[in-house]
């Protein structure tokens, strides 16, 4: 089949050929690095496939895993990369594994499990070379692994043989505590940069600093305190001893790099515990924050914070894009930040200075004992929110007379209100909820147009907080109930699993089935992949969760003089758990859509289009219009005029037209594509690839598949 370039994509072209040193990418036909190119931007120059021609879309191939698992049910969340024709990605049992991207062939798998499997999710791999060393990063569990890109085998010359324990190096003791990272590093010159995932409490966690590793040795060659050390810039913005102490504002989401200006850009997360800060008094820099830093020294050149002294877990989920936009008159460098409640940030690059005017709205204050809430989060006046930040009895679903009445009679007891209602003793509603809003999969940019893409869920949740402590004396299974709503539940969920690596709530309750109740205590104290060890719970602790999970019944009751949780002095207060929000059929209590695509101008600061993104089939069959869904994962945006997105429910993989959101083309895969697309040409034909993993924070059937497609070829 000839190549057909469209006048835009020709314009891409010499677009990339431009501004091509700094993208970090030695060929725009290929996909070297996670979201594209350095700058994050998920945007591709290729326009082979197009409006007019997406529509003869098919599978050229299909890579099946072999490690998917239903109980608990696996995802994919990765981003393949592609590098001399060679693509790299990991299984839902976090293998890495090389195929040729023509054909999908395996030329080799990297099992860091030995056999026995992994569990947790990941979103793709770095590459690295220099000469003819070539290496491919990827963190399992708690380690930092160096592979060679042509054979799979570990490097032994890096770190220990070919691996770096994430949790050494970080200027405090964490051996008991999780340390790991589920999105791909970033290289600058001889240097890995990467955050990490650390736990969320009440327990103890480790804190989110962020590090370079020589990419030859494995050594640290630098560090950026995420919770300043005494003398250092925001050390006032925490109680004195907070360093020693509090966990968490991590850069769990993935970072880019300005190349040319030697700048490392990352968005960090809340700080630890999530929805009690009392102990952690301030402003709490550098969470929730954009950060600028040197990349050769780790030195901090700017940082904006989107969520004061947060209790909300409103992390930051993705890294900043970089983007150039028209402003003033004048073209600028700037930086865009989604944030899970909504808001899109454009900041100068170099300055960190907002380009359209930020102001500090009054919120509502805590009233939890102890707590002492930030009075005013910043608000961008440009571009408004892209995501629902409301949630009150006018804003109810209009579904059904059913469906609505349901909803309001629980609402009688919970409190609502606007984004940033504090938790408190009485169930609030949250809206967004603490999933988003924006996530993971972030924004795509299109540098010829200055459109910004990016998609959102629209589901309430409500929360409650709690006494850490029994205010009575109670059963161990009692016991065991609180410890999971106020510890277990921010992985495991109740109605559903929080995190993609933990198995639900449901899935646990049939633990006694396939372990001992010494085999449970034996895995709190020592954790299993992206578990964290419990080593810090008491050993009346252990033994509660065990009651709990296994539903003893009887006992004796617990004196409330004789109960010392192992948080409680630090963390009085506890959340009781995420808790979906959801009518009698299954469906959000709030209007719809509830979940979209959006497209910003970012010269102007406005919302040029917003479609529903997905839809629930058994509503799609009724009739009704499509209502969006929770959705997970990012957009592709191209210079043939297409915006390609899985992410949603409904299990398609769809292309819209990127100047109006009509939906161009679907494709049904057999699980959802919670992932972002990647695509590449080879042999002068372009290719769109998407991982159908399935399972997840969305809970629907697993999947273990990579879909490659392509249009029609000559012998098709």
């Amino acid at each position: 089949m000839p190549i057909q370039v469209s006048s835009g994509a020709l314009a891409a072209l010499c677009l990339v050929a431009r501004v091509g040193a700094t993208t970090g990418t030695g060929s725009f036909r290929e996909w070297q690095v996670y979201g594209g190119d350095f700058a994050g931007t998920k945007y591709s120059a290729l326009g082979q496939i197009n409006r007019t021609n997406v529509h003869q879309l098919k599978p050229v191939w299909i890579y099946r895993c072999d490690d998917m698992r239903r109980q608990p049910a696996s995802t994919i969340e990765c981003n393949p990369i592609v590098v001399d024709e060679v693509m790299f990605l990991t299984t839902p049992g976090l293998k890495v594994v090389a195929l040729d991207a023509a054909t999908g062939r395996s030329r080799w798998v990297f099992d860091p499990w030995n056999g026995r499997g992994g569990r947790g999710v990941n979103r793709g791999v770095t590459y690295w070379s220099s000469g003819e060393d070539r290496r491919i990063f990827f963190v399992a569990g708690a380690y930092l692994c160096a592979i060679n890109d042509a054979n799979g085998q570990l490097i032994s010359t890096f770190g220990r043989s070919g691996r770096v324990d994430l949790r050494e190096g970080l200027d405090r003791d964490v051996f008991y505590l999780s340390v790991a990272a589920t999105s791909p590093g970033i290289v600058y010159k001889d240097l890995l940069i990467l955050g990490s995932v650390v736990g969320e409490g009440p327990n103890p966690a480790a804190p989110g600093h962020i590090r370079a590793f020589d990419a030859r040795t494995g050594e640290r060659r630098w560090i950026f305190h995420t919770i300043p050390h005494p003398g250092e810039y925001g050390y006032e913005t925490w109680p004195s001893n907070a360093w020693k102490t509090v966990g968490g504002a991590n850069c769990w989401g993935g970072m880019t790099m300005d190349e040319r200006r030697g700048l490392v850009f990352a968005g960090t997360g809340s700080p630890s515990y999530d929805h009690w800060g009392g102990n952690r008094a301030g402003q709490n820099l550098f969470a929730n924050c954009v950060l600028a830093l040197k990349a050769d020294t780790g030195e901090r050149l700017w940082h904006f914070q989107v969520v004061h002294h947060d209790l909300w877990d409103y992390d930051i989920p993705c890294p900043p894009n970089l983007v150039t936009v028209t402003h003033g008159g004048r073209t600028m460098d700037a930086v865009a930040q989604v944030t899970k409640v909504g808001h899109l940030f454009l900041l100068d690059r170099e300055s960190g200075k907002p380009l359209f005017p930020v102001e500090e709205q009054s919120v509502p204050g805590s009233d939890v004992p102890g707590e002492q809430s930030w009075p005013t989060q910043p608000f961008p006046v440009k571009p408004p929110p892209f995501a629902q930040q409301r949630f009150t009895a006018a804003e109810l679903t209009d579904l059904s007379p059913a469906a609505r009445a349901f909803a309001l009679e629980k609402l009688k007891t919970m409190r609502t209100g606007s984004v940033f209602t504090p938790t408190g003793r009485q169930p609030s509603v949250a809206l967004p909820q603490f999933n988003g809003g924006g996530e993971w999969g972030g924004g795509a940019f299109d540098p010829l147009t200055h459109l910004f893409y990016v998609n959102a869920s629209n589901e309430a949740e409500w929360i409650s907080m709690a006494p850490s402590t029994p205010q009575t004396d109670v059963t161990a299974v009692e016991l065991g109930t609180m410890i999971f709503g106020a510890v277990c539940s921010a992985c495991h969920g109740f109605e559903k699993a929080n995190n993609p690596a933990a198995p639900s709530f449901t899935t646990l309750k049939t633990v006694k089935e396939r372990l001992t109740k010494q085999q449970v205590l034996e895995l709190l104290e020592t954790g299993r992949n992206q578990m964290p060890s419990f080593a810090t719970f008491s050993a009346m602790e252990k033994r509660a969760v065990v009651a709990f999970l296994f539903e003893e019944t009887g006992g004796d009751r617990i004196s409330i003089r004789d109960l010392k949780l192992s948080w409680a002095e630090e963390i009085p207060f506890v959340a009781t758990g995420h808790h979906e929000f959801r009518d009698p059929d299954g469906f959000p209590v709030n209007k719809r859509p509830w979940g979209t695509l959006t497209a910003m101008d970012l010269d102007r600061g406005e919302i040029r289009w917003q479609v529903p993104l997905g839809t629930y089939r058994a509503l799609e069959a009724k009739g009704v219009s499509p209502t969006g869904t929770f959705n997970i994962g990012g957009p592709l945006v191209t210079a043939g005029g297409l915006v390609f997105i899985g992410a949603a429910m409904d299990e398609r993989f769809h292309a819209f037209d990127k100047a109006t959101g009509k939906l161009l083309w679907e494709f049904q895969l057999d699980a959802g594509g919670y992932a972002t697309p990647a695509t590449y040409e080879i042999n002068g034909r372009q290719h769109v690839i998407i991982a159908a993993g399935g399972g997840g924070k969305p809970e629907t059937q697993p999947g273990n598949a990579y879909y490659c497609f392509a249009l029609p070829g000559p012998d098709s």
